[in-house]
């Protein structure tokens, strides 16, 4: 007696669709629907974008290099 049967669920979704009714719950699904997919896009992006280790380790090489401006010694 501690779960819900089937007969519950429907009985529940009845009582739903009548409070809310069917256009909108439509609309919520739809919005639910379109927030899963943009959560998902969302994570394509973030695993190729690089990750903050690799971003340090790019730091480093860029660091280690050293731009000098060679000028020319002029004897007076």
């Amino acid at each position: 007696m501690g779960s819900f049967s089937i007969w519950h669920w429907l009985i529940v979704l009845v009582i739903v669709a009548l409070v809310f009714g069917t256009k909108k719950l439509r609309n919520i699904g739809g919005d639910l629907g379109g927030a899963v997919k943009g959560f998902k896009d969302g994570m394509k992006e973030a695993s190729s974008e690089p990750t903050a280790q690799e971003k340090v380790a790019q730091n480093r090489v860029a660091d280690d290099t050293i731009d000098v401006d060679a000028r020319e010694k002029t004897r007076s």
